[in-house]
């Protein structure tokens, strides 16, 4: 099996290399991955500038390539044939932090997992659930490296990828994996003006922690209750329905001028 990674914490970060060591075990790895961290960057593709891809030596001394582009762009570069080697499966990760409920329309790692599944290849993203600088990859590589076997054996439905998270906990304190729904993850949002030295506004934009709904089923319950969860995601947005909602309200019968 040949295996694509990437992420978007940057091609030298720590939870990357940690995957690539848990996947050798399984196929033979090939690493594209942006040059530097691109979180929060979602499904963006870069049209208006040309994508590099550089050679870099990572620190189990195997090559990989870095690039300018986002997450997204290097599943692109990588299927589209920079790559000569057919892909079998993309994995995305292991992102430093959660990547749960309304993250996912956020996360450059759970979007590049979309690239791949758009592209027809069998994806996942995986996540460890702490911000913790001394985060401990190996549990969820070990958990990737399983995920991958899975799937070489049963292939996910067409426009299909899994969303993956791990607590940041110690594998005895695991309670074990749920299959789980997609939750809700609220972010406040904060804005912060403040003045340059030459008296010009600029803005930060933050936030306070994010807010969890714990319901029963979804990814965030899963984790806040020390649960793996492994959520099948589909690319289809459609919100089937209120598509006979919206026809009642008259919105087809509105005329074009």
């Amino acid at each position: 099996m040949n295996i694509l990674i990437t992420n978007d914490d940057g091609v030298h970060a720590q939870g990357l290399l940690v995957l690539k060591a848990a996947l050798d075990r399984v196929g033979r790895v090939f690493v594209v991955a942006p040059d530097r961290p691109r979180s929060a960057c979602g499904h963006s593709i870069t049209l208006h500038k040309p994508l590099r891809a550089e050679k870099v030596r990572l620190r189990d001394d195997s090559i990989a390539y870095a690039s300018n582009g986002t997450p997204s762009d290097c599943v692109s570069l990588a299927l589209l044939g920079m790559i000569s080697e057919p892909i079998d499966l993309v994995v995305s990760g292991i992102n430093h932090g959660p990547n749960l409920g309304w993250d996912l329309t956020y996360s450059g790692t759970v979007s590049a997992a979309m690239e791949g599944a758009i592209m027809g290849k069998q994806s996942f993203s995986i996540s460890v659930a702490t911000f913790s600088p001394d985060v401990d990859y190996g549990i969820t590589a070990r958990f990737a490296a399983e995920i991958a076997r899975v799937l070489e054996k049963h292939p996910l439905p067409e426009s299909t990828l899994f969303n993956v998270n791990v607590p940041g906990l110690p594998a005895s304190d695991i309670m074990g994996v749920k299959v789980t729904k997609q939750g809700k993850r609220r972010y406040s949002g904060a804005l912060e003006k403040r003045t340059d030295p030459m008296g010009r506004d600029y803005y930060w934009l933050g936030g306070d922690m994010p807010v969890d709904t714990l319901d029963e089923g979804t990814d965030v319950k899963a984790i806040a209750d020390g649960w793996v969860s492994v959520t099948p995601v589909h690319l289809d947005l459609t919100e089937y329905g209120s598509i006979e909602t919206a026809r009642s309200w008259g919105v087809e019968d509105i005329g074009i001028i």
